[in-house]
Order: C-alpha cells, then sequence, then structure tokens
C-alpha cells in the first residue's frame, strides 16, 4: 500500500510557516508607520495597480475631516448621523476597508492570536489548527499560524515573535514554554493557552487521556482479548506518555501484561515499524492500542500484510478519529477528540483569562467517545 497523503487539501491553507507570520508581521508594522504618518499603507502589489483606500480619500470624498471618518468606523464613537451617512456612502462608493492592523498596534494590542504547532501536516493537528482558526475568526481575531521544530529554541522564539508583535494570546499545540517565557508574557499581559500539555500555572485545555484508554482496554477485554499490546512513539508527548501509562495500568489491575512497543515518529511510518517489532519479538498479540490513529493505520497494513485477520486474529484501537479512520480501507475503531469542542473551550479560556488576568489558571478537561467500527472483534 503506498504511503497516504494525510494533509486534507481544504486545510493545507492553513498551514503558514514562521516566514509567512514575520511578513505578516512586516505589514503590520507598515500599516502602523501609515496610520501616524495620515497615509494608508501601499500594497505590495504593483504600484501601478493602485494603493489602498487611504481614509483621507475618503474624506475628501465627503468632504469632512479625516478625523470624523476615523469616529465613523469606531463603535460608540460621536458623530452627527447626516456625517456618518455621508462618510460611510464615500466609503462604499471608493472600496475603502478600516486598517484593524495598524488600529490594533496604536492601542498596543493587535487581534492576533498566535498558534504554535509542529507535526502541522499531521491530520488531527491539521484539524485542531482548522478549528480553532475558525473559532478566532468569528471572534474577529487574526490567527497567526507558526509551525515550529520539537526544541525549547523553537518554543521559545516563536513565543518572543508573537509577543514582539503584541498578539493577543499565544495557543500553544505543540511544546511547552520555558519558565522564563512563562515570566515574560505574565509580565505583559499576554495569555498563554496550552492543548494537550500538562504545565503548572498555565491555564489548558485537556483530552481526558486516561478515560480513553480506560475505555479501550474495556473494549478490548471485552471482544475477548487477552495478550496486550500499546504502540507509541519514541520520546512521547505528556499526553501520549499518559494514554500508554494509563492502558498499562488498567490492564496490570486485571491480571495482565501489557506488551510496549515504541518506534520512530506518531506517523503511519512509526505504526509499520512498532508493527513489525511486535511481531519479531514474539507470538502476535490479539489486541493492539495505538495512542494515535495514524500509528494504528501504518500498524494495521503491516499486520494484514503479515496475514493476520484483522479483527478476528488481532483487534486494534486507535486514538483521535481523523477523518481517515472512517474510510473503507480501514473502519477503525478509535476514541474520538472533537476539534470543535477543544476550540470552544480555548475561546471560553481566552475570555476569561482577558477579563480576569490575575485569576488562578483554568483547567478544562473534556471527554472521549469510543467510535466503533470494524477493527474490534465482537463476541458471539
Amino acid at each position: 500500500m503506498n504511503h497516504p497523503d494525510f494533509l486534507p487539501a481544504a486545510t493545507r491553507f492553513l498551514i503558514v510557516s514562521s516566514l509567512i507570520v514575520a511578513m505578516l508581521c512586516n505589514t503590520i508594522m507598515n500599516a502602523f508607520r501609515g496610520m501616524s504618518s495620515g497615509v494608508e499603507p501601499v500594497s505590495d502589489r504593483d504600484s501601478n495597480q493602485g494603493r489602498f483606500v487611504s481614509a483621507q480619500a475618503v474624506a475628501e470624498r465627503a468632504g469632512v475631516s479625516r478625523s470624523a471618518v476615523s469616529r465613523a468606523f469606531t463603535p460608540g464613537a460621536s458623530i452627527a448621523p447626516a456625517t456618518l451617512a455621508q462618510v460611510r456612502e464615500a466609503a462604499a462608493a471608493l472600496g475603502y476597508q478600516v486598517n484593524d492592523l495598524a488600529r490594533g498596534l496604536l492601542a498596543n494590542r493587535s487581534r492576533l492570536v498566535g498558534l504554535v504547532t509542529s507535526d502541522a501536516d499531521a491530520p488531527f493537528q491539521a484539524q485542531l489548527v482548522a478549528a480553532i482558526s475558525q473559532a478566532l475568526i468569528e471572534r474577529s481575531n487574526v490567527p497567526a499560524i507558526i509551525s515550529i521544530g520539537s526544541t525549547a529554541d523553537d518554543v521559545a522564539n516563536a513565543s518572543r515573535q508573537l509577543l514582539r508583535y503584541r498578539a493577543e494570546a499565544t495557543v500553544f499545540l505543540s511544546g511547552s514554554p520555558p519558565a522564563s517565557l512563562v515570566e515574560l508574557t505574565r509580565r505583559n499581559g499576554q495569555p498563554l493557552i496550552l492543548v494537550n500539555r500538562a504545565e503548572t500555572g498555565l491555564d489548558s485545555v485537556h483530552c481526558d487521556d486516561r478515560d480513553g484508554a480506560q475505555r479501550a482496554f474495556e473494549a478490548l477485554r471485552l471482544a475477548g482479548a487477552s495478550r496486550f499490546a500499546v504502540v507509541n512513539r519514541a520520546n512521547p508527548s505528556l499526553s501520549l506518555s499518559a494514554r500508554e501509562h494509563a492502558f498499562v495500568e488498567f490492564a496490570a489491575a486485571s491480571g495482565f501484561q501489557t506488551k510496549s512497543v515504541r518506534a520512530g515518529r506518531a506517523d503511519y511510518d512509526g505504526g509499520k515499524e512498532a508493527a513489525r517489532q511486535l511481531l519479531a519479538s514474539g507470538p502476535a498479540p490479539d489486541a493492539v492500542f495505538c495512542v494515535n490513529d495514524l500509528m494504528a493505520f501504518g500498524t494495521l497494513d503491516h499486520l494484514r500484510g503479515a496475514s493476520l485477520r484483522v479483527p478476528n486474529d488481532v483487534s486494534v484501537i486507535g486514538f483521535d478519529d481523523v477523518p481517515m479512520a472512517a474510510w473503507s480501507s480501514y473502519r477503525l475503531t478509535t476514541l474520538r477528540q472533537d476539534p470543535r469542542r477543544i476550540a470552544r473551550d480555548v475561546i471560553s479560556i481566552l475570555d476569561r483569562r482577558l477579563a480576569e488576568p490575575d485569576s488562578p489558571p483554568i483547567s478544562v478537561y473534556f471527554p472521549v467517545e469510543l467510535v466503533v467500527r470494524e477493527t474490534v472483534r465482537v463476541r458471539r
């Protein structure tokens, strides 16, 4: 089977590199300079294609002052109804749009919210980025997506970049900021929110990994399994480790040993490598819990390639419920995390933190759902 392309086309446009974010921030600074001088910024397009319509142009067409134009587009500002109508009519005729980027910098607060992630092309990360981005846009924010490497320096540099450009908040989907950076952001009033990360003293949204592992074990045990294995990546995140350790614990409490295999990255190839290790190390297990769906896909394909029948010989459960889990080639039984639920929780925490900056850390745990398909044996 060919290596699948796991990045949905609909979400590719959301995966923004650090370079693009830097270009965006440069555009903001140019906008700020333009507003400070009373002139709207020039477009990055060829000069023959014209400039952005300026507030001064609207003022001249409407026969009012430039400050009247500003008041016309400022909620709650004092302006005569007749003047407001003149300005709006002129703005519509010219195609004028308010320069929110420059306004944010004048107020020392942008509407940018940083989303810091690694493995941005992984299906669940792509879903999560898309869901949080949509929720932020509905909140009138501008999501700035930074794809990072796995080192502490990568995390710190991303956060400092967003802090320098006055991002309203930073949401970490991967990695954890160092303590020194946490203190720096606190002094500058920038909220930090972690997703599926466990750091003391920070706002966070967590999947209930322990409950998910228990549900996986109970489903496999109900299928009659007695030889259990867990597939994880080398150097797993805290969340992936929690799933593995909880599963092993629940199996041990019921009198069963579990073989844990860690291999490569938490992706398709890592799943295939782990399955190879499992089959090479002794009798095949009759139940495998994979800490995410990508590893489950690789595990399934290798088991089938080794002439093992799923689920008759081996039952397999994943975690995440990415769209490919429902494909007819997999029909994977898995634990579902709801990206839209996570996005709602992130927005809720952001609103609460901005309203009460000195309140204690907020931690939200959301449940997972067992989605039953065709990779776990049904006892008759």
